[in-house]
């Protein structure tokens, strides 16, 4: 008897679970360090990191899961592209800072560079790990040498 329930609890959750659509969101993301191209400002020693088109992630669309941040795809895109990615977390208030993306580091072309993110073009007014996306979103990581986007 306990055997034909387990059977049965097995068989429920399987239907259960055909019985559900899988929701998949995308969006495009990439990660460019163009500004560098043209910057008298870049230490020298990193000039060879620079891609010759600016890219270090052309624009590729992904999958994402609902409720991840613009931090959370960060993070798997440099993982499974073997993308160096090195980062502080502030646990405390939930979030990330970016210190560097492909061995390109704040501070590397000047006092105001760095990692900025926009989503569909403009400017988020908070950190990456907060910023939830939304289906078609669009992504783009860039390197600034002056503290703008």
């Amino acid at each position: 008897m306990k055997r034909l329930l387990c059977v049965f609890a097995i068989i429920s959750l399987v239907l259960v679970s055909c019985g559900k659509e899988t929701v998949t969101y995308t969006c495009t993301f990439s990660i460019v360090c163009d500004e560098l191209l043209d910057s008298s400002e870049l230490d020298e020693s990193k000039r060879e990191l620079v891609p010759s088109d600016g890219y270090i992630f052309a624009p590729t669309e992904i999958s994402f899961s609902k409720d991840e941040s613009v931090f959370d795809v960060l993070k798997r895109v440099c993982l499974e592209n073997k993308i160096h990615l090195e980062y502080s977390e502030m646990p405390l208030y939930g979030m990330a800072y970016i210190e560097g993306i492909a061995n390109l580091y704040e501070f590397d072309a000047g006092a105001l560079s760095g990692w900025v993110y926009t989503v569909n073009g403009e400017s988020a007014n908070y950190g990456a790990s907060a910023y939830k996306l939304s289906d078609g979103d669009t992504v783009v990581w860039s390197y600034t040498v002056d503290g703008r986007d």
